[in-house]
């Protein structure tokens, strides 16, 4: 989008603002009437306002430098987080006093229209209801800002292999993706998903993309926390979108080019061995598994993964797991590619990080772009399996998606 259109979009957005918090101030001036404090009635209604202009000044003096070099900072990703729960919080409210102020003209329209005297007044209680309406969004935006982005789940699935070699059965492999190191705020919460992480004891680590939202310096804090995970069979990663720093601006293609390479050597130094389209043998008791590493690949992003460079010199019968941070890839590419890659470890959509997830039903907007967001999915005996994420990115919360460790346990068929 140009900058003339991003202009256009900012004044609609704006003016939209104003427009609901007129609406909103006078759905607060019904609420409040006949209150005793007048004090605190004044509280009510003026300190919204101030609330949402302050909310609104800081996300549009902030707007130039999230894209500079030092990149989205917690700071940006608090406020955008504080005006999507403003909206949301606003459009309840509105759509409540609407729907009662509609009612209030059809039943005016109807007194007059049989000579009867109505009160055409708005009632008190149709602004309790939106109030008590609004609530709802605005705690649970809080609450995943909070607490929900910093509640790791462990999610655990067992998969069955005719062709597994023996020595493999009941192989274990932790995954992590999406750190999103740029966004954390609270440090020990973050080495509690860490120690989480480490408690699975798994036989291997490997981790799916986006170590930081664009600059390599982002993930130096904790280079020390995330190198703590290791594994008897190795720790291993691969790059996601994010990693090549494409979204934010550099002074130079050279100093671009130069937070890529620096980025790959903190790789080295938490102890991952950086899969770039290569691959390696993983040996137990004299058999073999290969495990694959891709760049990123993905449907509207960055398209640089070479598979087939991944793969040369593997048996096409080998037992093969493939690291590829975007599920489109998996969709694409590798669940018809004529060499069966039995297993594929994905990132990428953070599940939205906003959702509903239970046994019997799941939902999220983000199901309306990937054929799978999150969890398992499996076409002809080849498994895609998606990571919720164990970062944030943007909105600095996380609502009934959680942050995720997986832990997948290779089974041989009896």
């Amino acid at each position: 989008m140009h900058g003339s259109g991003i202009v256009r979009v900012l004044l609609i957005i704006i003016v939209a603002g104003i427009l609901m918090d007129w609406y909103v101030f006078s759905g607060l001036k019904t609420l409040t009437k006949g209150w005793k404090s007048r004090r605190l009635a004044g509280g009510v209604k003026w300190g919204y306002l101030v609330v949402s202009i302050g909310i609104t000044l800081l996300f549009l003096t902030g707007l130039g430098s999230f894209r500079t070099a030092s990149g989205m900072r917690p700071y940006h990703e608090w406020v955008l987080s504080l005006v999507l729960a403003l909206i949301v919080t606003r459009v309840f409210f509105v759509v409540i006093l609407l729907l009662g102020d509609i009612g209030r003209f059809f039943y005016w329209g109807y007194g007059r229209a049989s000579g009867k005297k109505v009160d055409g007044s708005r009632r008190r209680f149709i602004s309790e209801v939106a109030a008590l309406f609004a609530a709802v969004p605005m705690t649970s935006f809080l609450y995943a800002m909070l607490k929900g982005k910093y509640d790791y789940r462990v999610h655990r699935t067992t998969l069955f292999f005719d062709d597994l070699p023996a020595a493999f059965d009941g192989f274990t492999i932790t995954q992590l993706s999406d750190i999103h190191s740029g966004s954390f705020d609270n440090v020990d919460a973050v080495q509690r998903g860490i120690d989480l992480a480490k408690e699975q004891k798994s036989d291997l680590f490997v981790f799916t993309g986006d170590l930081v939202n664009n600059a390599a310096w982002e993930i130096e804090p904790y280079i020390g926390r995330f190198g703590q995970l290791k594994a008897p069979y190795g720790q291993f990663s691969i790059l996601g979108n994010h990693d090549y720093g494409d979204y934010i601006k550099w002074n130079s293609d050279q100093e671009k080019s130069d937070n890529l390479e620096q980025l790959k050597g903190h790789h080295k130094q938490l102890g991952y061995q950086l899969m770039l389209d290569e691959h390696v043998h993983l040996e137990k008791d004299g058999q073999k598994i290969a495990l694959i590493g891709v760049q990123n690949w993905g449907k509207g992003f960055i398209q640089i993964g070479n598979l087939e460079k991944a793969m040369e010199g593997v048996d096409p019968g080998a037992f093969k797991i493939c690291l590829s941070h975007d599920p489109t890839h998996w969709e694409e590419k590798i669940r018809n590619n004529p060499t069966k890659i039995h297993l594929t470890l994905s990132g990428h959509t953070h599940g939205a990080q906003f959702g509903v997830e239970t046994d019997r039903f799941r939902w999220s907007p983000v199901e309306y772009r990937y054929l799978n967001w999150a969890g398992l999915m499996e076409t002809e005996g080849r498994y895609l399996y998606v990571n919720r994420g164990f970062g944030f990115l943007a909105f600095s919360g996380r609502l009934g998606i959680w942050p995720e460790v997986t832990v997948i346990t290779l089974k041989r068929k009896a």
